[in-house]
């Protein structure tokens, strides 16, 4: 049975969490114990064409006084593998009573039932497996990576579908010279030929600006797989009888309109924005809105094909954390990065939210209180500053960050400031090492005039 590993408490504590234990803290303590004294444990992640990823970490051997802690942590390493990078098949490379461990727990039966299906049923369309095998015999990494974006050249079209509008630019040789914003409700909408309709129908109107179209790049929330939307939230009320039309969306867009499209996470569209803003590379971007969005360019400039759900990878590993609604996880990202956790700490800071109002009011009427200076309102944006302190080192573990741009609607405002202050006093006082090399900023004036339409645009290249 998997034991709990020592909890440490952080250095700087959440004025309305004293219970938070930073995920980073405890992963850093046990691999720090288990030098000397552990054995080599493998962690190897199947995709999709091919791609492949790997996690190397110690742990202790199974016949140790402490290999019961093994288990609890190899089993959150796999659960923020899994939504940071996605995979389908994964190998577990090391002592087999921790592979045996990971394959009752994410099985139709176990604990991770949601993620077996998740991820093998509806993400990769494959049934979810687990291999216990020797470090030796997981496979060898192969992470290709896509070059998408950075094309400046043409006439082309971006595009970003959101939950309550679709967006839509016109852009020749890097310059937009028409945008427009539609009000659409795609939740509500059950008919697929709606959202195909929709979609069509925005691409026309940017492209009778153009003299031509030479190519199309968009952005959506949700698992983008190959042009394919394998889940997304725009479209739930599609009937799962149906959403094959949905998957071939954009094939079909492709095929009709006869030009390169590229369609991929809105994060990554993010991050490649401020990848193109900043002209460096190795960027991570975190929009706090809603839910958390993340998205990752390389060290080279690539976007991966990785899933960067961070919203539903474990930051916070006490017990009594909360719980997912939708995964049924407990600590997970979303809670602890967005306007969930406003609402989650609201009743703690005092903050009485008015009933019968929309989220996007709620926000506004907490952050109304901050801009006015009520104490418990400042005390849920210190709580998220600390978050996402603790969080950055813990996605440092799993990702080669140089900066780091944090935006959405949580950071409008005195917000974005005093998450930044936060995060920078928890680098600085807890992982020092991390404050001098990684940058963490909200995006600059530069970074907005790219924006998410002509980095969105500049994704695919045009045939020559």
């Amino acid at each position: 049975m998997p034991q709990l590993f020592k909890l440490e408490l952080p250095r700087v504590i959440p004025p309305l969490d004293t219970d938070f234990r930073p995920a980073a803290l405890a992963n850093r303590a046990f691999r720090r114990d288990a030098i000397g004294n552990g054995v080599p444990l493998v962690i190897g992640m199947e995709r999709s064409n091919g791609d492949f990823g790997r996690f190397e970490t110690l742990v202790f051997p199974e016949h140790h006084p402490r290999a019961g802690e093994d288990l609890y942590y190899v089993e959150r390493i796999v659960k923020f593998l899994l939504w940071q990078r996605g995979g389908w098949k994964i190998y577990i490379g090391g002592p087999r009573f921790i592979g045996d461990y990971i394959r009752k727990v994410y099985s139709p039966n176990g604990d991770r039932k949601f993620d077996y299906a998740f991820m093998g049923e509806q993400v990769y369309e494959k049934t979810f497996e687990v291999i216990s095998c020797e470090p030796s015999e997981v496979p060898q990494e192969h992470e290709a990576g896509k070059e998408l974006g950075r094309h400046l050249d043409g006439c082309r079209i971006g595009f970003d579908l959101g939950a309550s509008d679709r967006k839509v630019s016109a852009v020749v040789d890097g310059q937009p010279i028409y945008s427009e914003e539609v009000i659409w409700e795609p939740r509500k909408h059950s008919d697929p030929e709606y959202h195909i309709r929709e979609v069509m129908a925005a691409l026309k109107t940017a492209a009778s600006k153009l003299p031509r179209v030479d190519a199309i790049g968009g952005s959506s929330a949700g698992i983008y797989i190959d042009n394919r939307p394998m889940v997304a939230s725009l479209f739930r009320a599609i009937p799962q009888e149906r959403y094959g039309e949905i998957k071939n969306m954009f094939l079909r867009i492709r095929d009709e309109l006869g030009v390169p499209l590229e369609v991929i996470n809105d994060g990554d569209v993010t991050a490649l924005a401020g990848s193109m803003s900043l002209e460096d590379n190795a960027i991570l971007g975190i929009a706090m809105g809603s839910s958390e969005a993340t998205g990752y360019v390389d060290v080279n400039g690539h976007i991966l094909g990785w899933l960067n759900e961070m919203a539903f990878a474990p930051v916070d590993f006490s017990p009594s954390a909360p719980a997912d609604e939708w995964s049924g996880d407990i600590g997970v990202g979303s809670l602890y990065l967005s306007q969930q956790c406003v609402f989650r700490l609201a009743p703690k800071a005092g903050v009485t939210i008015p009933d019968g109002i929309t989220d996007a009011d709620k926000l506004k009427f907490i952050q109304e209180k901050l801009e006015a200076g009520h104490p418990g309102a400042n005390q849920i944006w210190q709580c998220m500053g600390i978050y996402l302190g603790y969080s950055l080192a813990q996605y440092a573990d799993f990702y080669n960050i140089k900066h780091v741009l944090i935006l959405g609607r949580c950071t409008s405002g005195s917000g974005g400031d005093m998450i930044l202050e936060g995060a920078n006093q928890v680098l600085k006082s807890e992982f020092p090492d991390l404050a001098a090399r990684v940058n963490v900023q909200l995006p600059d004036e530069k970074s907005r005039r790219v924006g998410q339409s002509i980095a969105a645009a500049s994704l695919p290249a045009i045939r020559r």
